[in-house]
């Protein structure tokens, strides 16, 4: 005889929710997506940060740019790097923020991470002199399922790292079609044991919960 194994209903997970729509939103869930009722989502809402290096006309030091990285959650805008003490294939520099707030110092020609900016400034054939200054634009790229869901993913650098929803029912899209979706994400109860997961571990699944609490949204 072979084994059925029925899969969850919709809304099974709810055990209490506001009168009304008051607890539901209707959503997009992304693309190629196989979703249970009682999934976790988290919004797709950045794309990656990347930072754009240029010159100030009149730098007399000739290193090559370096390559930035940007850490997720870092301030987009205008920063700014500058050399405040040359030294021969050296050198000390201070970078700031958009706001014009020096936020740390590093060497020329050493690894230095400072308010999520990551890299290594190159010394050049000329050495720099005090003044020499760079503009480093910290950009949010596109992104191609920017405000659609997806399930929840600790690991993921697009804004699901955040769990902000509960799927009502399941839900399949195809490549590269999107669909309409319930869910729950405001002043409701919900069973814990009948949430959907992809492989989280326990203390992901914690954080997860008090992300979705900070909306009203308690398991059980």
């Amino acid at each position: 005889m072979s084994v059925m194994t029925e899969r969850r209903s919709a809304g099974e997970h709810i055990i209490s929710e506001a009168p009304g729509a008051l607890s539901r939103d209707t959503i997009v869930i992304a693309p190629n997506q196989d979703l249970l009722a009682g999934q976790v989502l988290g919004q797709v809402t950045i794309g990656a940060l990347t930072a754009t290096l240029t010159a100030e006309a009149g730098n007399t030091g000739n290193g090559a740019a370096p390559t930035i990285t940007v850490a997720v959650g870092t301030p987009i805008g205008a920063y700014k790097m500058r050399i405040i003490e040359p030294a021969a294939n050296a050198g000390s520099f201070v970078i700031s923020d958009p706001g014009g707030v020096d936020i740390g110092h590093g060497v020329v020609g050493a690894a230095f991470n400072i308010g999520g900016l990551s890299g290594t400034f190159p010394d050049g054939a000329t050495d720099y002199v005090a003044g020499d200054a760079w503009t480093m634009l910290v950009a949010d790229a596109a992104h191609v399922n920017e405000g659609q869901y997806k399930p929840h993913d600790p690991a993921a650098t697009d804004g699901t790292q955040v769990a902000t929803a509960i799927l009502f029912a399941p839900v399949k899209t195809a490549v590269g079609v999107t669909q309409k979706a319930v869910v729950h994400n405001l002043n409701c109860e919900v069973k814990a044991a009948l949430l959907a997961w992809n492989g989280h571990t326990t203390n992901q699944k914690n954080a997860a919960l008090a992300s979705l609490r900070t909306q009203g949204v308690k398991a059980r």
